[in-house]
Formats: C-alpha cells, sequence, structure tokens
C-alpha cells in the first residue's frame, strides 16, 4: 500500500504512524527522514541537500522531488509506505503522481486527520517531544509515563521553539491554506479519506485500520 498522510500540525500524525508502520510493516517516511537518509547515505544528493540545511535554506522543490524520488526506490520502501510531509503543495502532489507512475505504483489511501484549529491550538502548545528518538507526548493528552522521560528510549523531552503559542498560530495559518488545497486535489481524485482527529488516540487508529484493510465503506 502507497500512503499519504495529511494533517496540520498536531493533528496526531506522529503518534498514528507508529502504529501503522507497526501493523503494516510500512516505512514511515517524512521529509525530514528523507534528507537525513540523502545525506548519510554521502551521495551527490545528499550533498546538494546538506548544502542547503548548512546554510539555514529551505530545500527547493526540485531537489526535494528528487531525493522523494531516490527515497522510494529504497528497498524497505517497495512493499509500500506512508508518506508524511510531503507532498506540501499542489505541484508537489502532481510530481508524486509522476514518481509512482515511474515506479508502477500508485497511491492508494490518502488519510487525513481533521482537528479544528482551537483544539490544535490546544495540543502543540502542550506538545512534548524526544530530543532522541524523535517520539511525541502531550503534557495532559498523552504524557510519558515518567514525567520529561521518553517511554521509547529514556531520553529527555523538550518543547520545540515553533512550539510556542505565537509561533503556532502562525504556523497554522500558513499550513491551513495549503492543506485545504490538497484535500480537495486527492478529493477530486476519489483517493481521500476524512478522520476525526478529535477522538481518543485508540478510537482515531481503529477507524484508520478499517480504512487501511479495506473494512469501511
Amino acid at each position: 500500500m502507497q500512503v499519504v498522510f495529511l494533517g496540520l500540525p498536531g493533528a496526531g500524525k506522529g503518534t498514528q504512524a507508529a502504529n501503522i508502520t507497526e501493523d503494516f510493516g510500512i516505512p514511515h517516511i517524512a521529509t525530514g527522514d528523507m534528507f537525513r537518509s540523502a545525506i548519510a547515505a554521502e551521495t551527490a544528493l545528499g550533498k546538494e541537500v546538506r548544502g542547503y540545511l548548512d546554510a539555514g535554506l529551505l530545500v527547493p522543490d526540485e531537489l526535494t522531488i528528487r531525493v522523494v524520488s531516490d527515497r522510494l526506490q529504497a528497498s524497505d520502501a517497495k512493499q509500500g509506505f506512508l508518506l508524511d510531509g510531503f507532498p506540501r503543495t499542489q505541484p508537489q502532489a502532481v510530481a508524486l503522481d509522476r514518481i509512482l507512475a515511474d515506479l508502477e505504483r500508485p497511491l492508494t489511501h490518502v488519510l487525513y486527520l481533521e482537528v479544528a484549529e482551537e483544539e490544535l491550538l490546544r495540543r502543540l502548545t502542550g506538545r512534548r517531544v524526544c530530543k532522541q528518538c524523535g517520539a511525541s507526548y502531550h503534557s495532559k493528552f498523552n504524557p510519558p509515563h515518567v514525567d520529561n522521560v521518553c517511554d521509547r528510549c529514556g531520553g529527555e523531552l523538550s518543547t520545540r521553539p515553533d512550539d510556542e503559542p505565537q509561533a503556532v498560530a502562525v504556523r497554522l495559518r500558513e499550513n491551513m491554506q495549503r492543506t485545504e488545497e490538497l484535500v480537495s486535489f486527492y478529493t477530486a481524485r476519489g483517493l481521500l479519506a476524512k478522520i476525526d482527529g478529535e477522538q481518543p488516540i485508540g478510537h482515531v487508529y481503529d477507524e484508520i485500520r478499517w480504512i487501511l484493510r479495506g473494512e469501511r465503506v
């Protein structure tokens, strides 16, 4: 299965992605993962990515698309993948279609975790992220078993600068229009499944599992 995961920051994609990869055996491929993989492999592409990141610049679309194409041809993605953070725009979505057409593996699902803006603000301003493994928690909704300690690896939890209230509001506004464009694009293609992301975490995953197994009408 080839899956794209959509949702505004704080919708809960990271939490649900961990469940999906465990149950379905497909890699969770986020934009940062793709860049790190290309850099670690020390390919010409990776060196080009590093040049932009080291300079504090955004990686251009054309280069990001090439990194995606390269990553999706890796052996662990041959049986499927969960793509998170790409596409971010409709032109990127069109580019992804071309990549997957060349691979003869079209998208099978687009999952959209739908959460109201007010709820996203509440979630993001309480989010804590592990410095070591990147696992996400929330001080109220999904706290670790031991305060400020990651359940998965024992690493220290911290608040990201972009999770401060003022930064969160700006980030949501920037992402909202792009996400709505992608939702319209994939709805027209008949691929989009909307999921109420304000349900309890377990209920959200139950719905995701039903969709991916073809059990939801």
